[in-house]
């Protein structure tokens, strides 16, 4: 198969391409893993392939009966487990760790087709908004290799940027999804909680801030997924009534309504917005109301600052939890040596967290929910920047030796110290992404469309967010964007 026709299409091109036997999905996963050879050692976006299971794996598939049947996809190193391969997380703690069955999420992939080449690059557990885990190395961007595709499915988006896979296995547990997709110019769209579980036994990730979903090129990819992925599991902890229609025929036949659009361009934290992002935004409000749209500022009442402590609070507590379980499957006391300073320090800072203190800030993420609803009934989307401004370069975000010394401290401090120090610790990174956690707090549904590409020549989005189980609200916008002048996608990607 050529290389530029299997680099221009989606997902569900290449499987209509199979369907139609064009091409074998032999040729795919060859032109995928020939694309993978000539980019990987530059963009460090694939850490592992299975290059040999892969190729006796398409002998299972049922061309005709599977909707992606043959299509290559990548998976993200946390929580996307395939029976008999590692599953490391960016951690040397689970460089050893084999997965014992597929994850719930790639067995449901797996039934509709898609052939598995590898698993992607991410941050150390995926606390980061940057993808430069110390074991596996730093992840570059595709449109300029000096600066980072974010994260933390930051080797998911640079495997779609740089044309390996059309679809990669993403996660977004505060802007992990729509974070890399508005720094590498894709869709990135994070379902409502409760929508995709990926269960059982393991549907509280992130006290449900964390979802499993993925990163497409396209929007009729990301809602064909949304399709095959939803699913109400009665053991699961979190569930959203399932969506009576098709998702992909939101897409294909949008109802076009005319929504109201609140929007803001101030940072919920009072960090700094780029003027890039500023312009993204406009540029988005004036289609908007070029297409019928109303639109008005406004921003919400949530108090920023306050959600996003108490989202640093549940990091701390889920990492310090996290360790207790390790410590005891491995016989021994984890010292710091075991793991990154970002992971350490909110273990130690979560073993001062009390069981008060994490309800209490759980109790603020429904505060922020209810605020939200009744924020949406008067305005039905909700337009911000995706982020603040456009990629961070590889090693900005890194902290320093003197950095790190300081951080060392945290065991020293009091419980209020250290929830200072986690806040100061992510000040940097946060003012780069400060949009996305309010989404994964509410529950809501959130995109980020491409529509900017900066004077520097990197892509920024946008971010739009919609009421609980109104993804195919933001589909239906979305779907009008793709087709209009607005959106940018892969136009002027060096690397396509």
């Amino acid at each position: 198969m050529d290389k530029h026709e299997y680099m221009a299409l989606d997902g569900i091109g290449l499987a209509q391409l199979v369907k139609r036997k064009e091409v074998s999905p032999k040729e795919l996963v060859e032109a995928a893993f020939k694309r993978l050879e000539e980019v990987n050692p530059t963009l460090n976006a694939v850490i592992r392939t299975r290059k040999e299971k892969v190729f006796q794996e398409i002998a299972e598939l049922r061309i005709g009966e599977q909707e992606f049947a043959g299509v290559p996809i990548v998976l993200k190193d946390i929580s996307q487990a395939v029976k008999g391969e590692p599953l490391t997380s960016g951690s040397k703690l689970f460089l050893d760790n084999i997965a014992k069955r597929d994850s719930n999420f790639v067995a449901r992939l797996r039934k509709a087709g898609f052939l598995f080449i590898g698993h992607t690059n991410t941050p150390e557990f995926g606390l980061k908004n940057i993808t430069e885990p110390e074991v596996h190395g730093p992840t570059r961007n595709p449109w300029n290799t000096e600066y980072s595709p974010g994260g933390s499915s930051g080797g998911s988006a640079a495997s779609i940027a740089s044309g390996i896979v059309p679809i990669a296995g993403a996660s977004d547990g505060g802007g992990s999804i729509r974070i890399p997709a508005s720094f590498t110019g894709l869709f990135g769209l994070k379902p409502t909680r409760g929508r995709t579980p990926v269960g059982p036994g393991v549907g509280r990730q992130w006290q449900g801030a964390s979802i499993d979903f993925a990163l497409t090129k396209s929007v009729r990819d990301s809602a064909a997924l949304l399709d095959l992925l939803q699913t109400v599991q009665p053991e699961a902890a979190y569930q959203t009534p399932l969506f009576p229609g098709k998702f992909k025929d939101v897409v294909e036949k949008p109802e076009k309504r005319k929504f109201r659009i609140a929007f803001t361009t101030e940072s919920p934290v009072g960090t700094p917005v780029s003027e890039e992002a500023r312009l993204a935004v406009n540029k988005t409000i004036k289609w908007l109301e070029e297409q019928g749209y109303e639109v008005e500022e406004k921003a919400n009442n949530v108090d920023g600052i306050r959600l996003i402590k108490n989202y640093y609070i549940m990091n701390c507590g889920e990492m310090a939890g996290m360790v207790a379980s390790i410590e005891e499957a491995l016989g021994r006391p984890i010292t710091v040596g075991d793991m990154e300073i970002v992971a350490w320090v909110l273990t130690v800072a979560g073993k001062s967290v009390t069981a008060a203190d994490y309800t209490r800030s759980l109790d603020e993420w429904d505060v922020a929910a209810a605020q939200m609803a009744e924020f949406h009934r008067t305005y039905d989307l909700y337009l911000t920047p995706a982020t603040a401004s456009a990629a961070p370069k590889v090693g900005e975000l890194t902290q320093t030796e003197k950095e790190i010394a300081e951080l060392m401290k945290v065991g020293e401090l009091t419980k209020v110290e250290q929830q200072k120090l986690v806040y100061d610790m992510f000040e940097a990174s946060l003012t780069y992404t400060p949009f996305t956690q309010l989404a994964n707090l509410t529950g809501q549904p959130a995109m980020s469309v491409p529509v900017h590409l900066t004077a520097g020549g990197l892509p920024l989005g946008v971010q739009f967010m919609a009421p609980k189980g109104k993804e195919d609200w933001l589909l239906q916008l979305a779907a009008q964007i793709e087709q209009s002048e607005l959106w940018i996608g892969m136009k002027g990607n060096p690397l396509l």
